[in-house]
């Protein structure tokens, strides 16, 4: 960063001081957690002689502990686009609006999450339900692991309740699901032929701006040999909205990538599949008792409103230490 002329090429050079400010940062975590397991030693003699000292020692440890585990799961995130921001979609599944209205339920809680880790989230675009809720939505989240933590989520989300939209107040189940894409910058290689897509203009709908509903100004990309279609209608002009739907288009075709080099390694090894697509990952039960549980993992919890809100690290954690082989608390 200090050799002469770095500063004369600006997209790369920001880019290497966000890679130099996130290593300077668990460079930083790492040394403060050993220095202060070193005075925790010094304190727990000290505790052993004066029993004065053990709410400070107790609330000490648990403060270690913390920063351990985050530290931790750091180290689980060592995938080539895991320490990335990530593309996120949600999309209702079979059953009309209850489904629909669980799609924007879960697109909510996968946001606030993303805020509650501190990341910057952009919603680049929503397609409402005819009654309720969405029929999908896409945003990205900015963030240091974003890619890596939202791989956890990957899937398929089941809801059971009473179902606001039945007259008869039945329990109804109702899927939503979600991808994850690694969103990366134009310098990845990633070939797309100008003929494979099909680019399409259309009136942004949802809350207007100065022009947002007065102009052709959202657009529809389709890729048609791998049939993936993205959209985007939230930035201030047809032009941006094009440039960012082509880079969530990149992404999508990395994580395509991805996946098929796994499922491949996956048939050589002669493993399971668990398509991301189709399996159901977590359900939400919010009649005629609440619960939330991870079938991966096993984890349950029992505040199925503060997982709601957004209080996921507990399910994401556990997937992410199944992964890496580590197995999973219960």
């Amino acid at each position: 960063m200090s050799a002469p002329g770095f500063w004369d090429d600006q997209e790369r050079a920001t880019a290497v001081s966000a890679e130099h400010s996130a290593a300077s940062r668990r460079l930083e975590s790492f040394r403060s957690l050993e220095r202060d397991v070193n005075d925790l030693e010094a304190l727990e003699e000290m505790a052993a002689e004066d029993d004065s000292i053990a709410a400070e020692l107790e609330e000490q440890r648990a403060s270690i502990e913390a920063r351990l585990a985050e530290l931790e799961e750091a180290r689980l995130f060592s995938g080539e686009y895991d320490d990335g921001d990530a593309v996120v979609t949600v999309n209702a599944g079979a059953g009309g609006t209850d489904s629909q209205d669980w799609a924007e339920m879960l697109l909510r809680m996968e946001m606030r999450w993303a805020e509650r880790r501190g990341m910057k989230v952009e919603l680049k675009e929503a397609s409402p339900g005819e009654e309720a809720g969405i029929k999908s939505a896409t945003f990205i989240a900015h963030g240091e692991n974003a890619y890596g933590l939202y791989s956890a989520e990957k899937g398929v989300h089941r809801l059971v309740r009473i179902s606001p939209y039945d007259a008869q107040s039945r329990r109804h189940t109702a899927f939503a699901g979600v991808e994850v894409a690694p969103f990366v910058e134009d310098a990845v290689d990633v070939e797309i032929e100008p003929d494979d897509l099909q680019i399409d203009t259309y009136r942004a709908s949802g809350a207007g701006g100065q022009h947002v509903n007065k102009t052709d100004s959202a657009v529809r990309i389709t890729h048609r040999p791998s049939r993936i279609v993205v959209q985007c209608q939230n930035e201030r002009s047809q032009s941006a909205n094009k440039d960012t739907a082509m880079k969530m288009l990149r992404a999508k075709l990395i994580e395509a990538e991805q996946r098929k080099r796994e499922e491949a390694i996956a048939k050589e090894r002669g493993e399971a599949q668990d398509v991301a697509w189709g399996s159901q990952i977590r359900s939400y039960v919010l009649h005629p008792y609440t619960m939330v549980k991870d079938h991966r993992t096993n984890v349950e919890a029992g505040n199925a409103q503060g997982v709601l809100d957004g209080d996921l690290d507990q399910f994401v954690r556990a997937e992410l230490l199944r992964r890496a082989g580590n197995g999973a608390p219960a």
